[in-house]
């Protein structure tokens, strides 16, 4: 195991899962009521991304103890994948097809490379 399985290896990952699920509903959230004014989806948006911001932060902080930048990096954007890809499913109502599975699991085999030792 490249790292041992701590509190301060563990809050990070769980931070920036809740992180970016508040992002992802910032930035696409509002695509399920393009009716609603741009302005509005606008401030709500940066409502929504302020939660986004007071976990990331932290996460990044507490991980960079543990964890190269590079890393923490990496680790959000493969998390970035898995919350988008079940929001896309579930609040979009969005099929992802074997394409998008093929893609993403090349951006987690690269990723995986990162941490290697």
């Amino acid at each position: 195991m490249p790292f041992a399985l701590s509190p301060a290896a563990i809050w990070p990952v769980v931070m920036l899962l809740a992180s970016n699920i508040f992002m992802t509903f910032a930035w696409y959230g509002h695509l399920k009521h393009k009716g609603t004014a741009i302005w509005l989806a606008i401030v709500v948006s940066w409502g929504i991304a302020f939660f986004e911001y007071c976990l990331a932060v932290p996460a990044n902080r507490i991980g960079s103890s543990v964890y190269s930048t590079a890393q923490l990096k990496t680790m959000q954007e493969v998390i970035t994948l898995v919350v988008f890809s079940g929001f896309s499913v579930f609040w979009l109502k969005e099929s992802l097809t074997i394409n998008h599975a093929i893609g993403f699991a090349l951006i987690a085999l690269g990723a995986s490379f990162v941490f290697r030792a």
